[in-house]
């Protein structure tokens, strides 16, 4: 064998006997997180392979006191970034924390879920509120878990790299937006960028709006009086109306509120598939409105927005495991409303009063996330981006621009610097929809935190109702996407911003606003 070869074999065998003892040093340091931290403990820490989904990484299971449960992966290939992801509903589960769900983020970061101090039972665990027969359960889900958990997981992170966290973001759809809310509110150093999308902002009263969607689409023998046949007719109505007043024929309305379709349109008292009842037309007229008490005052923000309709089944029209809004309403007046020890209701003793309203304020300020108070959130150097989907079926989109208004007579200067809007047309809730069904604002939150690029425009994805692909801008509310007459307009290259012809007037005189005022707890 010639000097070369042997000198290539040996350079070799170094490199593969680094690689080897690299792995094994990694294994070990990732094996060596499982012990007692402050207030917590790593119960297992495995380094897992790199897959066709996701890289090399350190997982590692844990429990903050006294029953959160954490998922935490770190990443051989770390960027110095963490991602924590919120929850849904009311939580329940521990979802796997991949950077994947949430769209175009890279798999460099370290990513943490957490289960928010309970296990939900039943077929969607996050519908489920059995749990809260205790102050500590309930507290750990209202406000606590996602700050405890974050303590916890920067504590690990700095054990495995020798280093806290560089930057560290946040980010939540519905129950998980309205924690990502909370931790702005309450604990304004936590994280340096947050991304709040359909927030369950005013939680109490929007579950007063869940049992008024129940409620009204149920008749006194309990049957329902809309049925999920009459909704493809009744969105084809809606578009046939309205789809033309942002200036396109397109499949989506750009921003519900212009359009005053009313179902009495669709009325024929035989009922079929391309009509209504009268009882139908009433149901819909009330679904629209949004719930309010026998005099008229209003409990809840915003009703439900005109070309959310297809989205309905499921939520509203019940399947045969019922209706989430029903489920989620009944299981938060039987076991979250009031105080432990207090009278509780249910979904069908339910009464659209002012008292009853009322009643949930007490329990309801621990968990609402309507502070307006962002001021050391500001100071801290935080973002706050915040989206919602128009075509929300779960949370209606007005309910967070009446949030923004508030915000911005608070804030009357320079609140786009580190707070912004986006309101998506068409998108369901958290995702999906009947043309734009993917919306990812975390890489622009990254550049925004990291590099001052506040987002002046974010695409959103989908397909047109013919079935092309579409894509199209969403720009900082109140600017809406105009189409500049070139090319496609199913691509987000020919569109520009088009500011409002009037200011918009978005806070509603309803029966909760004062609540906005008022503090929750911190812990």
């Amino acid at each position: 064998m010639s000097l070369r070869a042997r000198v290539v074999l040996v350079v070799v065998a170094l490199v593969a006997s680094s690689v080897v003892t690299g792995a094994a040093s990694t294994r070990s340091r990732c094996a060596g997180l499982v012990g007692v931290l402050p207030g917590a403990v790593v119960t297992d820490a495995a380094l897992v392979a790199a897959s066709d989904t996701e890289g090399e990484h350190c997982d590692v299971r844990g429990l903050v006191a006294p029953r959160i449960r954490f998922h935490l992966k770190l990443p051989t290939d770390y960027s110095g970034r963490y991602l924590q992801l919120g929850c849904g509903g009311f939580c329940g589960e521990l979802a796997p924390p991949t950077p994947r769900a949430c769209g175009t983020v890279p798999g460099d970061l370290a990513v943490a879920t957490t289960d928010d101090g309970h296990t939900g039972a039943g077929d969607v665990p996050s519908v489920d509120a059995s749990w809260a027969g205790d102050r500590q359960a309930r507290d750990d889900w209202q406000f606590r878990a996602p700050h405890v958990v974050s303590r916890t997981a920067k504590d690990v992170i700095a054990r495995y790299y020798g280093a806290p966290p560089t930057f560290s973001y946040f980010s939540g759809c519905s129950g998980g937006g309205r924690e990502a809310l909370l931790l702005a509110q309450r604990h304004p150093e936590a994280f340096d960028g947050i991304a709040a999308g359909a927030p369950a902002v005013q939680l109490s009263a929007l579950i007063v709006h869940q049992a008024w969607l129940a409620r009204v689409t149920t008749d006194p023998r309990g049957n329902p009086v809309l049925t999920a046949d009459r909704l493809p007719g009744l969105h084809a109505a809606v578009l046939a109306r309205c789809d033309h007043l942002d200036g396109l024929t397109d499949g989506q309305l750009d921003d519900p509120r212009a359009c005053d379709f009313d179902p009495a349109a669709l009325l024929c008292p035989a009922g079929g598939a391309a009509c209504l009842t009268p009882a139908q037309v009433e149901a819909v007229r009330k679904l629209y409105d949004g719930p309010r008490t026998p005099d008229g005052q209003r409990l809840h923000p915003a009703g439900q927005a005109r070309g959310s309709e297809l989205a309905w089944n499921r939520w509203i029209v019940p399947t045969a495991e019922g209706a989430l809004a029903a489920r989620l309403a009944d299981q938060y007046l039987r076991h979250l409303a009031h105080p432990l020890g207090a009278p509780h209701t249910t979904l069908a003793d339910f009464r659209f009063t002012a008292a009853e309203f009322h009643r949930l304020t007490a329990e309801g300020l621990r968990a609402n996330a309507m502070s307006t108070d962002l001021t050391a959130f500001h100071r801290a150097g935080g973002k706050l981006l915040m989206w919602h989907g128009w075509g929300d079926e779960a949370i209606p989109a007005a309910g967070l621009l009446d949030y923004h208004a508030r915000l911005t007579a608070r804030y009357p200067r320079g609140l786009s610097d580190w707070a912004r809007v986006f309101m998506v047309p068409s998108l369901h809730h958290c995702g999906r929809g009947e043309t734009l069904t993917s919306f990812d604002p975390l890489p622009d939150l990254i550049r925004w935190t990291e590099h001052g690029a506040a987002p002046d425009r974010i695409t959103a994805h989908g397909h047109a109702p013919n079935g092309t692909p579409r894509s199209r801008p969403v720009f900082p509310y109140p600017l809406r996407a105009t189409y500049d007459g070139t090319g496609s307009t199913d691509d987000a290259a020919n569109f520009t911003p088009t500011p409002p012809a009037t200011p918009p007037r978005d806070a509603v005189d309803w029966l909760g606003a004062h609540l906005h005022r008022l503090p929750g707890p911190v812990g």
